[in-house]
């Protein structure tokens, strides 16, 4: 049994992650004072779920199985630690929350033989199980890619805790050396920072010891290889290990870039840079910025619903929407037409999303209180995030990993509630959309809302009976999830009824309005937005066109 459980940890923090996007606040830069990091969970025919690792003492000589997170593949056992924390999705019981990106980098330095060596997932699982801060952490993952080696592409990693958020950036060194080259960089207290698929860590300072720590073989093997040639002090990570193409611009660096974009003026003086058609002529974007006002949650929500909405990059009111002007593209994101390659825009929401966090952080508070991990089971524009408090010592049956699977449906998985109702959306988005988000917005402000009244009632059980506090806050967790449930299936079985059939069902007060005869009033038939209406005259000409007759 016990063979069984290590098993499943590398795939409980991290299931295969291949395209996410990660945004990082410190708390200077934040309303409420607490850090926050966010990861969206992207890879196509993911199935997301949220899975519970209590802590445990351990007895030497036990040790602990190492499994791809991504292949399932056995790789490895490595020593147990004496004591392991508890583990609630992407945050340990001391508010320790670390997330990432994949960012390929140099494909010779990626494992021709992974056995042997540690996968990113597993990386950020045994941290959190092992570690209590941030700094813990990256010396860490450091030290167990040292001693054991690294199984994986490049990859960016969020390290936060309730006083610091580090970007960490780690790549291996293919099968002729073990271990990775890495470096990690504190972002300052006032800023906020994000990645997306592509190394960022550009120049570092070198001596700065305490906001920067680094692998101190990350510049000469770089020489080694003949990546790098320079003085040390000129020394690019990203540069070194994941030189910038037109995709690493436009599909990656496009996302950081309308992250930037909504706290930052001045923004546009990057979008030559982040267009992608002009490569190596244009000014990078800086690794963090300060935002023009501080951030709540509310702004990082909104920010992981993006799809480039006010931007040269919004695409849904072109002839890439569609008939209804949708926000999501069909995948893959290029195409090939007679001979040439073209593509279409990769937002920050997209819908092969499993799942997305949001680790909010508060040191003010007791760990127990203080940590949470507001979590949605598909996709951020098609959730409303619920709160998953840190000390929670259960998880909600409709996040579970054992309700249903990739392959199985069920009414009780948040996984296929929420992407029931969102495929439903997603085809008539125009449409549809401003109805769902009603709901989405409803449910969502209901649990910010009473977010300081939880809080506080966890605080006074804390003070008479811990165990209850955590009770109550295990309870709290779990009806809230529940509490979504509902609301969803409510809500497609509402989508269903009004939008039947590609039209829409009148109302009034509230209710679908009624003949005399107590049947629906005749719907409201939209047809073609004007967009597409013009994208239809131009494409068939006068072939369509109705005659006029005399």
């Amino acid at each position: 049994m016990k063979r069984i459980f290590l098993s499943l940890l590398a795939a409980v923090i991290a299931i295969s992650a291949s395209a996410c996007t990660n945004f990082l606040v410190g708390k200077k830069a934040s309303k409420t004072g607490a850090t926050f990091i966010s990861y969206n969970m992207d890879s196509y025919g993911m199935y997301g779920k949220l899975v519970y690792l209590p802590a445990g003492k351990h007895k030497p000589g036990e040790m602990r199985r190492i499994v791809d997170g991504d292949t399932h593949h056995y790789l490895r056992d490595i020593p147990e630690a004496p004591e392991t924390y508890a583990v609630l999705g992407q945050i340990n019981e001391y508010q320790l929350s670390i997330m990432e990106t994949t960012f390929g980098g140099r494909e010779e330095l990626w494992p021709k033989n992974p056995e042997g060596g540690i996968d990113y997932p597993s990386l950020m699982a045994v941290a959190m199980q092992r570690c209590k801060t941030a700094r813990e952490a990256i010396v860490m993952m450091g030290d167990l890619v040292d001693n054991y080696g690294y199984s994986g592409e490049g990859e960016s990693f969020s390290v936060a805790d309730p006083n610091e958020v580090w970007i960490m950036e780690m790549i291996g060194k293919g099968d002729e050396k073990k271990g990775a080259v890495w470096v990690a960089v504190r972002i300052p207290d006032d800023c906020i920072c994000a990645h997306a698929n592509q190394s960022r860590i550009r120049k570092f300072d070198q001596n700065d010891k305490e906001n920067v720590m680094f692998s101190k073989d990350v510049i000469t093997f770089a020489r080694e290889k003949g990546y790098f040639s320079g003085e040390d002090k000129d020394f690019s990570f990203s540069d070194a290990y994941a030189p910038q193409d037109f995709s690493a611009q436009r599909a990656c660096e496009a996302r950081v870039w309308s992250f930037f974009n909504r706290f930052v003026d001045g923004m546009d003086k990057y979008i030559d840079f982040v267009d992608g058609f002009h490569l190596n002529e244009s000014e990078p974007m800086p690794l963090y910025v300060k935002p023009k006002r501080k951030l709540g949650l509310e702004d990082i929500i909104a920010a992981n619903q993006d799809h480039y909405e006010g931007t040269p990059f919004e695409f849904h009111n072109t002839v890439f929407g569609g008939v209804w002007e949708s926000a999501y593209a069909p995948s893959p994101y290029t195409f090939t037409y007679k001979g040439k390659k073209y593509f279409s825009e990769r937002p920050i929401s997209t819908q092969q999303s499993a799942c997305c966090f949001i680790a909010e952080m508060r040191g003010w508070m007791p760990n127990e209180v203080g940590g949470v991990l507001w979590f949605g089971n598909d996709e951020p524009n098609m959730v409303a995030y619920t709160p998953v408090y840190c000390s929670a010592t259960a998880v909600p049956k409709c996040y579970d990993e054992n309700t249903a699977n990739d392959h199985t449906f069920s009414w009780e998985s948040a996984f296929w509630m929420q992407n029931w109702v969102a495929n439903m959306v997603y085809p008539r988005y125009g449409q549809m959309f401003p109805t769902f988000k009603e709901t989405r917005d409803r449910v969502q402000q209901k649990y910010i809302a009473e977010q300081a009244d939880i809080d506080a009632k966890a605080l006074e059980l804390l003070k008479k009976n811990p165990k209850k506090a955590k009770q109550f806050l295990t309870d709290y967790t779990v009806s809230s999830a529940q509490y979504m449930m509902d609301e969803w299936k409510k809500l497609g079985e509402y989508l269903i009824i009004k939008f039947n059939d590609q039209v829409t069902k009148v109302e009034e007060s509230g209710q679908f309005k009624l003949t005399e005869d107590s049947i629906c009033v005749p719907p409201v038939r939209p047809c073609y937005s004007d967009t597409y209406r013009e994208v239809i005259v131009k494409t068939t000409g006068t072939s369509r066109e109705v005659p006029v007759q005399e």
